[in-house]
């Protein structure tokens, strides 16, 4: 697959599928949408890099032009007229510089609001109700957002800026250009056997001839680049991850005295990376014989196809070098595809992984459409309801042994499983997280429900911040905090509420979990679902949570997931998880993900 294998089904095959080029415009439009929120300064960039572009493709008209009277006065060795067109050079120039600092000022611009509108839409998409939890389910495509996200969105922004600019660009020199070179053509005259005739625009089609058949060997060259810069991103994706995960749990890794081999994994995946590297170079090197080539007969190409008309004495030489500039001017802007074809090819490549992966969020919430559903429902009154639950797991359907459950208000019920039974698929189920299944949740409608995971989540920022998750750190007062820390038995935190750190990393697993329980006191919901963090705390601590609980909490209902011996006198009503492995499986797929990435 893509991201895990480093191979091409995130994008690096889609440039060999015949569908490549039909998701192309689909794609692109997909980048103008995206864009929404900054839509109209983007617009209004475009307008002044148009006015910029259109305003220096007239200066350059006018270089051209001053090509002629100076080269004259040049061949005359008329003084005057040297200084008089060298002053009207300075003035051109001068002109033409105020344009190119304009346009690269909004050249960046256009870069920083792009990349504005892009991240932010992806944020909106991955960060929708729900979804960032059901991407990990979605196959490869899912398995490092962060770097879609992140680097290839920056990447396919700074591409399509500069792309666009450079094909505007050329596209207006083109057009205004090539009537000059017209106009010109008609000086060169052709004599065979007594005969004299011209060819109408005979330099505008030489140039279109010789840039047309560099263009096709070009991508006749180039075209496996897409696909290889497909999957060396796909890999790199890889090699940060495997970087990231190595130091988050480097402590575990010196313990196990297992840096050796985390080394070899490592070397792993840089092979992977550097092999597609080799790749790349050796065609980019292949592609590099045309363009380089290509580029170095235009130095002499404008000269000789303007020669037979300056020999014969049709031409000045001052009009001959007017010429030959038009026909470079020209030959330019038809070579901006030979040129920028490997670039072209890199944002081929990173068009597809990013709508991709907006395509995938999108039609993520369509996984498993055809299959039954939870009832999830909210209802008056502080009763929890279970009616006939059952839960589609990967290896068969799980469910209570009680098809009908209702727990009231301040109960406290422990719901136990062997492992492997589901536990915490019914803890996800339990809060919407996966519907995957049948039966009916009633929770209550008023109070609201707090549910606490096996692994406790502390946010970056402030330790305040952290507390107060997920309301602002603003929702609660100074001494509310103090307060909860103290009777969290962290204490010692008091005087760093303001403090910002990885408190994920400050903070044992242990006292994580005494935070997530400050939580739970300065929210009283009226409903907690514990999935066995009970299980990994020491007796005391898990006594001390109880007795909060017990104590604060009175009327809030309390349901824990845990293992068999987890049942401890604080709970007053034990519920049984049971598993049917011949019952309904569900594993959520790459079926509904983008047609490019499957």
């Amino acid at each position: 697959m893509a991201d895990r294998s480093g191979k091409s089904a995130d994008g690096s095959a889609a440039g060999a599928q015949p569908g490549a080029v039909g998701r192309l415009v689909p794609e692109m439009l997909m980048m103008f949408r995206i864009t929404s929120t900054q839509r109209t300064k983007i617009v209004l960039l475009a307008v002044g890099l148009l006015l910029v572009i259109a305003a220096t493709a007239l200066g350059q008209i006018r270089l051209n032009a001053w090509n002629q009277p100076f080269y004259n006065a040049l061949e005359r060795r008329d003084l005057p007229g040297f200084f008089s067109q060298f002053v009207i050079f300075c003035l051109i120039a001068g002109a033409l510089l105020v344009l190119n600092v304009a346009q690269v000022w909004l050249n960046q611009a256009t870069k920083v609001k792009l990349r504005e509108g892009l991240v932010r839409d992806l944020f909106d998409q991955w960060l929708r109700s729900r979804r960032a939890f059901r991407l990990t389910y979605a196959g490869e495509i899912g398995a490092n957002p962060d770097q879609r996200i992140h680097e290839d969105a920056r990447h396919l922004t700074e591409l399509s800026t500069d792309l666009g600019i450079g094909l505007l660009q050329s596209s207006l020199l083109l057009g205004s250009f090539i009537g000059v070179l017209w106009m010109l053509s008609g000086n060169v005259v052709f004599h065979v056997s007594g005969r004299s005739f011209v060819i109408p625009g005979y330099m505008v089609w030489c140039a279109l001839g010789y840039t047309g058949t560099a263009s096709w060997i070009s991508w006749l060259v180039g075209r496996p680049l897409a696909e290889l810069y497909a999957a060396r991103y796909a890999q790199e994706a890889e090699l940060r991850f495997a970087l990231v995960h190595l130091n988050e749990h480097i402590d575990s890794v010196s313990l196990y005295d297992g840096e050796e081999g985390e080394k070899q994994h490592l070397i792993t995946e840089l092979k992977d990376v550097l092999g597609t590297m080799w790749q790349i170079v050796g065609a980019t090197t292949r592609l590099t014989w045309i363009t380089a080539g290509y580029g170095w007969s235009t130095i002499i190409g404008p000269t000789l196809v303007a020669a037979p008309a300056y020999f014969r004495g049709n031409l000045s030489f001052g009009a001959l070098m007017m010429a030959v500039g038009a026909f470079i001017q020209v030959q330019q802007s038809l070579r901006w595809f030979i040129d920028n074809f490997s670039t072209i090819a890199d944002w081929r490549a990173t068009l597809q992984r990013v709508a991709g992966f907006r395509e995938t969020l999108i039609s993520i919430d369509r996984a498993g459409a055809t299959e039954t559903h939870i009832e999830f429902v909210k209802v008056e009154g502080n009763k929890v309801t279970f009616e006939n639950l059952e839960i589609a797991t990967p290896t068969g359907s799980a469910m209570l042994s009680e098809r009908h459950v209702e727990i009231a208000p301040g109960e406290r019920v422990v719901i136990v499983g062997a492992p492997g039974t589901g536990k915490t698929l019914l803890f996800r189920a339990i809060a919407g997280l996966w519907p995957w299944g049948s039966g009916r949740v009633a929770l209550p409608s008023i109070g609201g429900v707090m549910f606490v995971p096996r692994q406790p989540y502390v946010p970056l920022g402030a330790l305040r911040a952290a507390l107060a998750y997920p309301s602002p750190e603003t929702a609660f007062k100074e001494e509310e905090l103090v307060a909860v820390l103290q009777r969290a038995g962290l204490d010692r935190l008091s005087s760093s509420l303001s403090q910002v750190a990885r408190w994920d990393k400050e903070l044992t697993d242990e006292e994580q979990q005494c935070l997530v329980l400050g939580r739970v006191l300065l929210h009283k919901p009226r409903l907690v679902v514990i999935d066995e963090a009970l299980d990994a705390l020491d007796d005391d601590t898990r006594n001390r949570v109880l007795r909060l609980l017990d104590d604060e909490l009175k009327e809030a209902g309390v349901i824990n997931i845990g293992r068999p011996e987890t049942k401890i006198r604080f709970f007053t009503r034990v519920l049984h998880l049971v598993k049917d492995p011949q019952g309904r499986c569900f594993l959520p797929d790459q079926r509904f993900a983008y047609s490019s990435t499957a």
